[in-house]
């Protein structure tokens, strides 16, 4: 009996980590296999992703190793090109499918669990391929703190005004969750950052937040998302609602309310959509193209299958409007992998599954450091209780003890002392001074295959 995990992220994670648990003895006797098939090695805890670009946390502090956690379940790295349910069988490409020529592999299953995740959803806005930067990825966040510091440095060398104005200029797309807890932080370490420039202000900082919508952080409620909104414009940010960004061509950010900002930083988090493995699937999938699903987690009309977070319509039983699903976020997947767990094993003894229900404990979101917003339990909390909320919810919610105690030794050493405000942009390229070296460049510029350090963000739009 092989059961089949794709995707090693929330859902992914914690439905191996609870069936490695509940199927110990069969694994044992080798009655049972659990396979995870991931593009990473790790499972990225997002929320901290913010954190980790600011430099409060390290980032492997924000991920968690599969290998340690599912010790009794085979890891296979690569990317799930195609599921074909019908064969019970999923064509994965390994890291090396491209050098030993033999093509993807070909892993049978018995059972699957289809937890791929969502990627960033862009839109058809000129230049955005080319100048965005992403936020849903450690390399993502650690790429955005070392380019906002390169752009610091970019700022402070010049001798053209323009230059300088663009370099100072950091805009973002989204005010969800992640547009606004990176921005928040990322501001909050800039401020920071610019007393060790001689000719650097805070107030010649500028940062741009853009949100469609009239409203910023809905999961915390009407209320806490105004106080939000006026706490950002308060650091003297600029957020514009009900606001879009029709291109970013040439370095120019052009908004729908017809402003325009020259800028060398565009960073674009405005909402998800499901993993492209899905449309290359023989599994029902909604308009939206998630994997339509039973309220037992089970995918609707295939017997054997089972699906969750991002990438699954689930209907939301608690919910008063008939048709609603849940919400792709962290809370539901990490819910969701439990009862899916539970439902594999009954499954696997002949028993009834259960059907997943929520009861809404609330929302917090981080405002940079010791400020922040939360609606729990139907109380409002801002400032700094609020902060404090958004950092023992996201502790107690971390894997693994190992991961709670560093995390905890880091924010406790990160307040005995100051900020990092080290850029390791050459992370990004590490072979561009050998390269260099190797071919005896006195140093006019990288080499044609190493991409040139500060001149532009990385290419993070995949």
């Amino acid at each position: 009996m092989r059961i089949l995990v794709v995707g090693g992220g929330y859902v992914g994670m914690y439905t191996a980590l609870r069936l490695q648990r509940k199927l110990r003895q069969r694994l044992k006797s080798g009655e049972a296999e659990i396979v995870v098939v991931t593009p990473e090695p790790y499972m990225t805890y997002q929320p901290f992703l913010p954190e980790a670009a600011a430099g409060s946390l390290s980032p492997r502090h924000v991920v968690v190793p599969l290998r340690r956690v599912l010790k009794n379940c085979t890891i296979v790295i690569g990317e799930a090109e195609r599921v074909d349910h019908a064969k019970r069988t999923v064509s994965v490409a390994t890291l090396a499918t491209g050098e030993d020529g033999t093509g993807a592999l070909e892993i049978p299953y018995d059972e699957i669990v289809l937890a791929p995740g969502s990627v960033s959803r862009t839109l058809p806005v000129p230049g955005l391929a080319d100048v965005g930067i992403g936020f849903k990825t450690v390399e993502e966040a650690i790429g955005l703190r070392n380019h906002v510091i390169e752009q610091m440095d970019i700022a402070s060398a010049t001798r053209d005004p323009a230059i300088r104005d663009a370099a100072l200029t950091f805009v973002f797309v989204g005010g969800g969750y992640a547009g606004v807890e990176a921005l928040a932080e990322l501001e909050d370490m800039a401020r920071y950052t610019s007393r060790y420039y001689h000719n650097i202000k805070p107030s010649d900082l500028r940062w741009i937040l853009v949100e469609a919508t009239g409203r910023i952080l809905p999961e915390v409620g009407e209320t806490m998302g105004g106080y939000a909104v006026r706490e950002l414009r308060g650091r003297n940010i600029d957020v514009r609602l009900d606001t879009r960004l029709d291109s970013c061509e040439d370095r120019i950010a052009v908004l729908s309310d017809g402003s325009r900002f020259p800028t060398r930083t565009l960073v674009w988090t405005a909402g998800v959509k499901p993993a492209p493995v899905l449309a290359a699937c023989d599994l029902p999938l909604t308009e939206r193209g998630r994997i339509r699903c039973t309220a037992t987690l089970a995918v609707d009309g295939a017997e054997h299958a089972w699906a969750a977070g991002d990438a699954a319509a689930v209907p939301d039983l608690t919910s008063a409007e008939p048709g609603t699903e849940t919400a792709p976020n962290a809370q539901h997947a990490v819910r969701q992998a439990k009862v899916l767990a539970d439902n594999v094993v009954a499954a696997l003894d002949g028993r009834p599954p259960e059907e997943y229900r929520h009861s809404y404990a609330g929302s917090v979101a981080s405002l940079g450091l010791h400020k922040g917003v939360a609606h729990i339990y139907g109380r409002k909390l801002k400032g700094y209780p609020a902060w404090l909320m958004h950092r023992v919810y996201h502790l107690s919610r971390v894997p693994t003890f190992n991961r709670k105690a560093r995390v905890l030794a880091e924010w406790t050493l990160a307040g005995l002392f100051k900020r990092e405000i080290v850029s390791l942009g050459s992370l990004e390229h590490p072979r561009a001074e050998f390269a260099l070296a190797a071919r005896g460049h006195a140093h006019p510029g990288p080499p044609e295959d190493i991409p040139p350090k500060g001149d532009s963000p990385p290419d993070t739009t995949g």
